[in-house]
């Protein structure tokens, strides 16, 4: 079994380590980059110093259609910190291809071509990540801790760490993902030593994981004392070696830990290079077999007007959730789906089945007047502690009622950041 999963480890990372010509082409283009921007940053005066962040500047980027290269520009402690995004907009007048990525604190991202662009973002130079006022402000710390700790080996087994996160939708910290980011992969593959034992791991857990690598408090009940109870959350607590009031893995969700585990299981199990696979939903297929069980099948796709990105997955996962809820109030729901792409749409199906009746709650058996207007609506009612309810038979189907939802709940889809939702296939 080792030869074979050792001999599968060896296939992806041949499969995941970028060619060395187009690392060339975007360091080529990186260079002419930097050596404008620092001219600009002098021109100005400007007290600033620039740094390579991300996988690119750890050597734990993997091969991907689009590349994103993240440039920090780390700000002088002087400025303040809503200037810094202003601050760094003015350097950028005269670039070509410029977006702003509206967060906490702007950024700015440049597309250089069709398969790379540039992530510029602005932080505050500090010493003590005390001081930090933004997370993005301990990247410069998260890359020399890495690039300080890690083996050729270890930064071989977090390349095939992301891919297999990758290919099992469970790779990315944000909040339509909730997942491992790249920083926190890192971390775990040097914390238990390699990838093998990092799905090992993980595979057999039963109760929340605490992991301190520096050891910076003196055991678990001081982790979870200090720490703030909104990082606590999650089912691993990861303390940032570089900062320990911090969980590397607070946007870490109990659903795709799940999903992570039985993927760990599952390739331990039965090793195949097809876990490291991305694994495309087969709408057909589900809509055949949902026809063979007498189920229906819709595929919805539904868009958003906010920004795209981590704003707009967020609001249209939160609209999909509840749409689910919705739905079951009616249906059995025995499938269903959600896919972002990173645009202003996303899609969603379900297979369902109707159910006989409904339980249609009523007014209390003391208010009379409610109860005559509620007995008028419907025929059979009962009472049940102290309440009046109706027993209602389905007569619509699934594409009905997304029709008749849509109508009656015009203003809640707008609320909620949605500005369309259709059928798609009809």
């Amino acid at each position: 079994m080792k030869k074979k999963i050792d001999s599968i480890l060896k296939e992806v990372l041949a499969k995941v380590e970028p060619p060395k010509e187009e690392l060339k082409i975007i360091e080529n283009s990186l260079k002419e980059f930097l050596g404008k921007f620092e001219k600009k940053l002098k021109a100005l005066k400007i007290n600033a110093e620039i740094f390579v962040g991300g996988s690119f500047a750890k050597n734990t980027v993997i091969k991907k259609d689009y590349y994103d290269i993240d440039i920090f520009i780390r700000f002088d402690k002087k400025y303040k910190d809503d200037e810094i995004s202003k601050l760094t907009n003015k350097i950028l007048k005269g670039f070509v291809n410029v977006s702003v990525i509206h967060g906490s604190r702007d950024y700015f991202r440049i597309k250089i071509s069709p398969s790379f662009s540039i992530e510029i973002i602005p932080v505050i130079k500090v010493k003590n990540p005390r001081e930090s006022k933004n997370i993005t402000d301990l990247s410069y710390s998260h890359v020399n801790y890495i690039k300080r700790k890690l083996t050729k080996k270890m930064l071989e087994d977090i390349r095939i760490a992301k891919a297999f996160c990758y290919a099992n939708h469970c790779y990315g910290a944000e909040s339509y993902i909730n997942g491992f980011s790249g920083y926190a992969l890192e971390l775990l593959v040097y914390y238990y030593g390699s990838f093998l034992k990092f799905i090992k791991a993980i595979s057999k857990m039963e109760d929340k994981i605490i992991i301190d690598i520096e050891k910076q408090y003196k055991n678990k009940q001081e982790i979870l004392m200090d720490l703030n109870s909104s990082k606590l959350k999650s089912p691993i607590i990861l303390i940032d070696p570089t900062y320990k009031q911090r969980n590397a893995l607070a946007a870490l969700s109990e659903e795709t830990l799940e999903k992570f585990r039985k993927a760990c299981k599952k390739f331990l199990k039965n090793p195949s290079i097809k876990s490291f696979e991305i694994k495309k939903t087969d709408l057909e297929k589900i809509k055949q077999n949902a026809k063979k069980r007498k189920y229906e099948f819709i595929l919805l796709e539904a868009k958003t007007d906010r920004q795209e990105g981590d704003i707009a997955g967020t609001k249209l996962l939160k609209f999909y959730n509840h749409l689910n809820d919705e739905i079951s109030k009616f249906f059995g729901i025995k499938n269903k789906g959600f896919n972002y792409n990173g645009g202003k749409s996303a899609r969603y199906f379900f297979v369902v089945e109707m159910k006989k009746e409904i339980l249609a709650k009523g007014p209390s058996v003391k208010d009379k007047k409610n109860i005559r207007m509620f007995k008028k609506k419907h025929r059979h009612t009962f009472e049940k502690s102290g309440r009046i309810y109706a027993k209602e038979k389905i007569k619509f189907d699934i594409k009905k009622f997304v029709d008749s939802w849509k109508i009656k709940n015009k203003r809640r889809i707008r609320e909620m950041g949605v500005k369309g939702l259709k059928v798609v296939g009809d």
